[in-house]
């Protein structure tokens, strides 16, 4: 059991990071952290350049954490909640991930809560720090706050649809 946790951490832990770096950097085939700012304000957020350097922070630390095992399940709630804004991006355009959908961040938000359910194993630093197993409550908090944190940072940074027309006619009107 073991092996199998490190082998699933150390998997979906990279990837949730690697896909961080790509919001802030052209490593691993990003965009840059201008290209991520634009892809945030694209997707109907505000805040651009904060918004995309706290979502690539997020994914990178809450990836690095539960590749080692650290605090297991505060990282697994920071990546279901990061994730979880990116199935509400992908949400309409349904499940597929052949459709650009949402199935990608659902299977990462699942996998993070199995982690924080399940513990990182004995393989990990929280076994080395002797933190393990984590009370049940902690991580029954982190299931429930992470993906609802999510949510609400959608609601809060959603810029409404009407929002960039009107902003490019205030523009044209000062030129």
């Amino acid at each position: 059991m073991d092996a199998g946790l490190l082998v699933l951490r150390l998997v979906v832990g990279l990837l949730i990071a690697a896909h961080g770096v790509q919001k802030v950097s052209f490593r691993l085939g990003g965009n840059g952290f201008a290209g991520g700012t634009e892809e945030f304000r694209r997707d109907g957020f505000r805040g651009g350049r904060l918004t995309a350097l706290v979502a690539g922070a997020s994914q990178i630390g809450s990836g690095l954490f539960l590749t080692a095992g650290l605090l297991t399940p505060l990282a697994a709630m920071a990546a279901m909640g990061v994730m979880t804004v990116a199935g509400t991006v992908k949400w309409p355009k349904g499940l597929w991930v052949q459709n650009d959908g949402y199935e990608y961040p659902l299977v990462l938000v699942v996998v993070s809560a199995v982690l924080a359910l399940t513990g990182p194993g004995r393989w990990s630093v929280d076994h080395a720090l002797a933190v393990t197993p984590w009370p049940v409550w902690v991580s029954v908090a982190a299931i429930v706050t992470g993906p609802a944190s999510g949510l609400l940072t959608r609601v809060v940074l959603h810029r409404p649809a009407t929002a960039a027309p009107e902003r490019a006619r205030h523009a044209q009107a000062a030129e």
